[in-house]
């Protein structure tokens, strides 16, 4: 079997999205552009369409390990999932009459704001604190919105979510980060609902990097939860600040042309 460099770079994003996304989110920054580098000529739906094929596995995976060694709020998790699930499929329809340039200098401002927010305010998410008085409410409303963002548009999606947890929600970053995963691995599951149908799959790569993308996620989550909140938050404001670049760079690129 010859040498690959192509195939064997995307095993390695696969890796670094797995454990990115496993602590603070954000795995799609490596895992996409590295899939529209390697296949130019293929349609932006079937490399999505892969992309969720192969984080899915890496989302569960992480979601099992935090299960495992810390106490998720399912209170909270499983309303925000289910909400994200259905709301997800109304945000993947809206693309075909809302022009997704139309939203993108609204989540620059918004991933500002958060990035802001929470550097500023150095004991944000260290500790737990007071849920809100209906948290199953809020979790739905919360899932609702980010799940119709992730259909409709996508990055970002599990900063926005961990911001949520922790400034509305009273977590701290780790259980967070932690119910997160739960709900990213339902939208997850919503889109291949759509994407796998259709034929917008590579599935021989897409299993392929979902090894390497569950190993990144077992490395990425184990990490998490040894060093807690602290380690969580940090790489949490690094992918924010990465996410505003990348959204900065997008939206006046587009306002030149």
């Amino acid at each position: 079997m010859s040498f690959d460099p192509v195939f064997v770079g995307l095993l390695v994003a696969a890796f670094g999205a797995g454990f990115v996304d496993a602590v603070a989110g954000g795995g799609g920054l490596i895992q996409v552009p590295a899939l529209f580098t390697a296949f130019p000529g293929e349609s932006p739906a079937t490399l999505f369409g892969t992309n969720k094929g192969s984080s899915i596995f890496g989302t569960a995976n992480a979601a099992w390990r935090y299960a495992r060694r810390i106490a998720i709020p399912w209170e909270v998790a499983l309303p925000a999932a289910a909400a994200a699930f259905v709301f997800s499929f109304f945000g993947a329809a809206t693309v075909a009459w809302l022009p997704r340039d139309v939203v993108r200098p609204l989540i620059l401002v918004l991933l500002v704001a958060v990035a802001v927010y929470t550097a500023v305010h150095r004991d944000f998410g260290a500790v737990a604190g007071r849920p809100p008085a209906r948290p199953c409410a809020a979790a739905l409303v919360v899932g609702a919105l980010l799940g119709f963002y992730d259909g409709f548009f996508g990055p970002g999606t599990g900063s926005f979510l961990i911001f949520a947890f922790v400034r509305w929600f009273g977590l701290d970053f780790l259980r967070s980060s932690a119910a997160a995963k739960i709900v990213n691995g339902s939208t997850n599951a919503a889109a291949l609902l759509y994407f796998a149908p259709n034929g917008h799959v590579l599935w021989m790569l897409a299993l392929a990097m979902a090894v390497f993308n569950v190993a990144g996620a077992q490395v990425g989550a184990r990490i998490a939860i040894r060093r807690g909140s602290g380690f969580v938050r940090g790489v949490f404001l690094l992918v924010t600040l990465l996410l505003i670049v990348k959204f900065g760079h997008d939206t006046f690129s587009t306002m030149v042309k």
